[in-house]
């Protein structure tokens, strides 16, 4: 019995030291976690420099009352062309479809012009028919040469000279006729698209050489196909229109103006356009026209503002908002349009807290100008706000919360 003394001891004294080191382990308080705000973002004078950040102060600004209205994007009545056929025909080949953009000059469709074919039989038959004439011209001027000769020597009657004079007169007419009827036969061919080059070709040196009766419709300028009514095989006629084609590097977005703004808006002035494709981007405008007549219904008139489209993002048929500034002006709190930012669908700018802190604050925003944006909540006067490079900042926030994810 003494000799399991000993051990027991360990094991009791064993026992007691895991005990304590269980117990230091539960009370031990936990570590404390460093967290990173998501919407702050810290970057070095030197990060600044090379991202190009530069803030400037929060102050108000005058900005100019503006006529909130809905408009549609049209297309430019100017910079739309129907195409139809110049003579009855048949689709051989349709090069274009409904939506194809298009550049000037570029072929549009071809067909075989009926007319055309009947134009160049005439033409062949004016062209052999002159061949003929001036044979016939060259035989009279040597004839009415030897009769000259002979007048001299009394071998011939003077009514005999003046017989060969006038057959010489009346063949240079008929050539003179011919040549005449000939180019305004010509003429009508190169309003076929026949170039002037081929129709010299069809009298040459080896002689006249079939052509055929296909014409080409090129486009008249750059655009997009808007309507298309025919295929391959389709008959067509002077008076059926083809295709139409519309230049869409500037559109109409017609507006509409209550009775009651009328008197606000004046043709001339600017107009701020957006459209929810392009949430916090706005296209600069002019207005043009205000319509001379008002909707008996809506009690409404059109304004025309003719809005630069030149990538084609504005699309026909859109919804638009329009802004039109009117003369009376008013004091706001703004900031520059270049620190509008937008993250999960919310407008936002950043503020410059300290040397090296910028801080994403969400916005409420009100009127728009091409320079200003009026902040209706969200900063204050005397704040920093970043006016270049705030791109920058937008990414760095975004990286931060995909790493946290």
């Amino acid at each position: 019995m003494k000799k399991w003394i000993p051990v027991l001891v360990v094991v009791i004294a064993l026992t007691a030291f895991l005990t304590v080191l269980r117990y230091r382990g539960r009370t031990k308080p936990a570590e404390p976690v460093e967290t990173v705000n998501p919407n702050v973002a810290e970057l070095s004078v030197e990060a600044q420099q090379n991202a190009g950040i530069v803030s400037e102060q929060i102050r108000p600004v005058p900005i100019a009352n503006t006529l909130k209205t809905t408009g549609v994007v049209s297309v430019d009545q100017a910079r739309i062309a129907h195409i139809l056929p110049l003579a009855r025909g048949v689709v051989e080949k349709l090069y274009v479809h409904l939506g194809d953009r298009v550049k000037a000059g570029q072929a549009l469709v071809k067909y075989d012009n009926i007319e055309l074919g009947e134009v160049l039989g005439e033409y062949r038959r004016l062209r052999s028919g002159l061949v003929k004439l001036k044979a016939q011209e060259r035989t009279a001027e040597q004839s009415f040469g030897r009769a000259k000769t002979l007048i001299q020597v009394r071998a011939i009657s003077q009514r005999e000279f003046e017989l060969r004079d006038a057959e010489w007169e009346e063949a240079k007419a008929a050539v003179g006729g011919q040549i005449a009827e000939l180019e305004q036969v010509g003429m009508k061919l190169r309003r076929f698209g026949v170039e002037t080059e081929k129709l010299e070709s069809m009298t040459g040196s080896q002689g006249m050489r079939p052509e055929g009766s296909a014409s080409t419709i090129h486009a008249p300028f750059g655009g997009v196909i808007t309507q298309c009514s025919a295929s391959d095989g389709t008959v067509v006629d002077r008076d059926r229109e083809i295709l139409t084609l519309a230049d869409i590097s500037s559109v109409w977005v017609l507006a509409d103006v209550y009775e009651k703004d009328l008197g606000l808006v004046r043709t001339g002035s600017k107009c701020h356009v957006s459209v929810s494709s392009y949430p916090n981007e706005v296209f600069p405008g002019s207005l043009t026209n205000v319509s001379d007549s008002i909707d008996p219904a809506s009690r409404t008139a059109k304004a025309r503002c003719v809005v630069a489209n030149p990538d084609g993002r504005l699309k026909l048929e859109m919804f638009a908002s329009v802004e039109i500034p009117t003369e009376q002006a008013r004091t706001a709190l703004a900031i520059p349009i270049e620190a509008l930012q937008e993250i999960n669908g919310e407008a936002v700018a950043f503020v410059q807290s300290n040397e090296t802190t910028f801080e994403k604050r969400p916005l409420r925003l009100g009127t728009r100008t091409s320079q200003w944006v009026e902040i209706i909540e969200g900063v204050k006067a005397g704040e920093k706000v970043v006016s270049k490079g705030s791109f920058y900042l937008k990414s760095t926030i975004l990286r931060g919360q995909i790493s946290s994810e």
